[in-house]
This record gives C-alpha cells, sequence and structure tokens, in this order.
C-alpha cells in the first residue's frame, strides 16, 4: 500500500482540534495498517517527523431507517504524535 491508500481522511472533531494544540492529529486509516506504515505515510505525505502512533478500532454504530436496521462499518482511527515543533496544517485559511 502507498500513502495515499493508507490514510484515509484527517477526523475533525472538537476532540480532536485540542489535540492538535499538543501536536497530536487524528486520521481515519486502513483496518489492515500497522503503526509503521502509518508513520511513514505521515511523513511522507505531510513532511513531518513521526514520534508516535497510537491505533484502536471504532466499531460501527446501528442506525435504523424506519423499521430496518442498519449497522455502519467499523473503522480504524491512528492518533499520530508529531515531534516538538511540528505541525500539519489541515485547513489552511480556515
Amino acid at each position: 500500500m502507498n500513502s495515499s491508500q493508507i490514510l484515509i481522511r484527517p477526523v475533525v472533531t472538537e476532540k480532536s482540534t485540542l489535540l492538535q494544540e499538543r501536536g497530536k492529529y487524528v486520521f481515519e486509516v486502513r483496518k489492515q495498517a500497522t503503526k509503521h506504515q502509518i508513520a511513514a505515510a505521515v511523513e511522507d505525505v505531510f513532511d513531518v517527523d513521526v514520534v508516535r502512533v497510537r491505533t484502536f478500532r471504532v466499531p460501527g454504530k446501528n442506525k435504523r431507517f424506519g423499521r430496518s436496521v442498519t449497522r455502519r462499518p467499523d473503522w480504524k482511527k491512528a492518533i499520530v504524535t508529531l515531534r516538538a515543533g511540528g505541525t500539519i496544517q489541515l485547513f489552511e485559511g480556515a
């Protein structure tokens, strides 16, 4: 897998925005990706030094549409810690 296949999207929530102040960024990644692959992908795409990667699986939720109940898919989240002074500009000018 190359870098564009490993990183799916940045997770932008209130909690992840607060983590950015401490140099931690949250991404949705492929379920099969390892911590080493995630670190290499972030370093390659954003040109930063990664210190630590924490990953965990997020279970999908049950959703109801009228009488039918469906299930959202499970996904994998990665919290990437950068070296001091490193930043990623996810939304420039926002």
